[in-house]
């Protein structure tokens, strides 16, 4: 009985370890996409007209995706060679340094064209970490979990994103109400990216202190770890590794259109002011927190593939009530639409998520094949969203509906794939 317990214990503090460290890895992540839709074009991309500049900084935000499925590979790799507690020590470390960087770059008028060189290496290097976290955290959880409640603790590290979001949301929203226009364009927005550094020293100590996943464990101790993980993974996993991805489409490309382009959409094209829009992504996301683990604990009573596909069906559903809602120009309607779409579409397939990818692989070379699958799908999705729905916006505006129509093609992608994946809420997670 006692055993129990502990295990009980060892699960659950490994999902909540789990939770904090990629909580503070997406804070520092998304106070980049909100520093890029509100300050980023003025003061790195000033020779450009605003909307040219804000494409501009939005392309810095997506050279962040290009990164991660290096970083997928790199500690996908040494993830299923090393261990994955190591990797969730360095993917911390090297996103708090440049997350920090961030916050002492000079701007272009005092050094020019370097500024925006600075910022897009800074940012390389956070997409970089992030590649790697994902895959190492969700692991850790759905590892040491139940097989019955991998659905439930894999959704644990998966708060981090919405928690992320409303943590640097809010510390922008403070410092923004603190001070002027002028103080937060010259230094306040500094800010969030320099007390990411506390965040961080918290990070690492909690994942200092975490046992390793028991079924590397014992492939570490039989000694059966596989010398090439990734190329492993690739040869006899590729049609897993392309479902995987589809399987992301409308999640990740959603959530971005949610929390980067609809800010843009409902400051800029529809002069509504800041502040109303980011308090409906905050709702949301803050409403998020609750969903996403009920969605994963769905998942663990009738299966991934349901859950999974009626988020993306509802988020098709959502695409063009959303900016119906957003036209009104009136606050509360446009939150409607946010937190339809993100605590209930983006929900049910983001809860389910990591236990039904994490599923896909065997354990020798897990960590390889879901950070393929995963951050592959975030360049072609997540990186490419805010970026296509303003190219969309400034070629058909005032129309929305091509927008919309992009959003039901990422639905169909993510509905296809995940009809074609095998139902494995029921086998054992240990298998090789």
């Amino acid at each position: 009985m006692g055993k129990q317990t502990g295990g009980m214990k060892s699960h659950v503090k490994v999902a909540t370890a789990s939770l904090i460290g990629t909580a503070i890895e997406w804070y520092d992540f998304f106070i980049y996409g909100t520093a890029a839709a509100l300050v980023f074009n003025k003061l790195f991309f000033p020779k450009m007209d605003p909307m040219t500049g804000t494409l501009a900084a939005f392309a810095t935000y997506a050279v962040g995706f290009a990164a991660r499925p290096l970083g997928g590979f790199v500690f996908g790799h040494f993830g299923d060679r090393i261990g994955r507690k190591t990797m969730l020590y360095l993917t911390l470390l090297i996103m708090g340094i440049s997350t920090f960087l961030i916050g002492l770059l000079p701007t272009y008028d005092s050094i020019g064209i370097w500024a925006p060189v600075m910022l897009i290496g800074l940012r390389l290097c956070q997409g970089f970490a992030l590649g790697g976290e994902w895959g190492g955290a969700v692991l850790m959880a759905v590892e040491h979990a139940p097989d019955n409640r991998r659905g439930f603790y894999g959704s644990w590290p998966q708060l981090g994103a919405p928690l992320g979001l409303v943590l640097g949301t809010m510390v922008f929203t403070v410092i923004a109400a603190m001070v002027s226009d002028a103080a937060f364009m010259d230094w306040g927005w500094r800010i969030p990216f320099l007390v990411s550094v506390v965040l961080v020293v918290v990070g690492l100590y909690i994942r200092g202190r975490l046992a390793e996943s028991p079924q590397f464990q014992k492939i570490k101790d039989l000694k059966q770890e596989v010398k090439m993980p990734i190329i492993e993974s690739i040869k006899k996993h590729p049609k897993q590794i392309l479902l995987a991805m589809g399987a992301r489409f409308a999640e990740n490309g959603f959530f971005y259109i949610y929390a980067v382009f609809v800010m843009m959409y409902a400051t800029q094209a529809l002069g509504m002011p800041r502040q109303s829009i980011l308090n409906g992504v905050m709702i949301a996301a803050f409403i998020e927190v609750f969903t996403i683990p009920a969605f994963g604990l769905l998942s663990d009573k009738i299966g991934r593939r349901p859950v999974y596909i009626f988020g993306a069906v509802f988020s098709a559903v959502m695409s063009f009530p959303l900016f119906l809602l957003m036209n009104t120009k009136i606050a509360y309607l446009g939150w409607i639409g946010i937190v339809l779409g993100l605590a209930v579409g983006h929900a049910a397939m983001y809860g389910p998520q990591a236990s039904f990818l994490s599923e896909m692989f065997g354990t020798k070379v897990r960590y390889s094949g879901v950070s393929l699958g995963y951050n592959l799908a975030s360049v072609f999705a997540g990186a490419l969203s805010p970026l296509i729905g303003t190219w969309l916006l400034m070629t058909f505006k005032p129309a929305t509906y091509p927008i919309s129509l992009y959003m039901i093609t990422l639905a169909l992608i993510t509905i296809v794939s995940v009809y074609f994946a095998l139902e494995s809420h029921k086998q054992s997670s240990d298998h090789h």
